[in-house]
């Protein structure tokens, strides 16, 4: 066996890890399989002799990549003059498999996806791979440009981020979290009666602006008309922490489409608010529940 054949074989090896590392960094599967290969050209192009540990320099290579590839894309949002709509596929990405993306989004968690894109690149990189993929800040201070100490920080802020203190009294955050995931569950199935039973007869169910832009109702009162909404609709979505309290993410294929703002009261949600527009999003404070 010659030395390409050995060293493709070892890439092919690392592959599902680099995936799963460089997912978790970027949560776009066009952009994932974009890092990973590139740290196969920088690999096949080096002088292996001098690597020590094929797998740990692979990751680093991609880790890096990754960076580099969420400074760009923070610098477009920032330089953007026009602000899109969270979860609109570009023509690169109706390219990737849709049922392979969800499953990768679905396997990591779109609560999680959605607030990790919330993050500084740094945070989100020393987070990733400190508390998820067990990396020393020793070996990712390097990759930030920082001390060990610094890097620490970076993830330490991350995860106040990521698993806030919920504000809410733990019994509390319980029942609703139940009531939610009772409402989720309803409509997932297209259970048209539990839905009714989960919901206060005199919901009302608000939308932003920028649903009503795009030709949905502003205001809907009444359990049955609230429902029918959302009865056969959730397929895309997971409870999460808005601004402390049980809420709902909205994220097909990982992307933040919208926030349903949930109130509830003795065990039925009484308001719904659903925000869609990106400036209102950018308010909210997201946070991941624990499982």
């Amino acid at each position: 066996m010659n030395e390409y054949t050995w060293l493709a074989q070892r890439f092919e090896a690392e592959r599902p890890h680099l995936r799963a590392v460089a997912y978790r960094l970027l949560g776009r599967l066009d952009e994932v399989d974009d890092a990973v290969q590139e740290s196969w050209l920088r690999l096949s192009g080096s002088d292996t002799s001098r690597i020590a540990n094929v797998g740990a320099w692979l990751m680093t290579v991609v880790a890096r990549v990754c960076l580099d590839m969420l400074r760009a894309r923070q610098a477009r949002r920032e330089e953007s003059l026009e602000v899109s709509l969270p979860g609109v596929v570009t023509s690169s990405e109706s390219e990737i498999d849709p049922v392979q993306e969800m499953e990768m989004a679905d396997s990591v968690g779109l609560a999680l996806l959605v607030v990790l894109d919330t993050l500084a690149p740094a945070e989100r990189l020393a987070f990733v791979l400190h508390d998820i993929f067990a990396v020393p800040f020793d070996e990712i201070a390097p990759l930030v440009e920082r001390s060990p100490t610094a890097a620490r920080q970076l993830a330490s802020r991350a995860r106040r981020r990521v698993r806030a203190t919920e504000s809410m009294q733990d019994a509390d955050l319980a029942a609703n979290r139940k009531v939610v995931e009772a409402f989720l569950t309803a409509a997932r199935e297209g259970n048209f009666d539990a839905l009714l039973a989960v919901l206060d007869p005199d919901v009302v169910l608000r939308r932003d602006q920028a649903s009503v832009t795009a030709g949905l109702s502003g205001e809907l009162h009444g359990a049955a008309a609230v429902a029918k909404q959302f009865v056969g609709r959730a397929q895309a979505t997971q409870s999460l922490l808005v601004n402390g309290s049980v809420g709902v993410v909205v994220a097909p294929y990982g992307r933040l489409l919208s926030i349903l703002d949930l109130s509830i009261r003795h065990g039925k949600i009484t308001t719904i608010t659903a925000i869609s527009g990106p400036a209102r999003l950018r308010q909210l404070h997201l946070a991941v529940l624990d499982d």
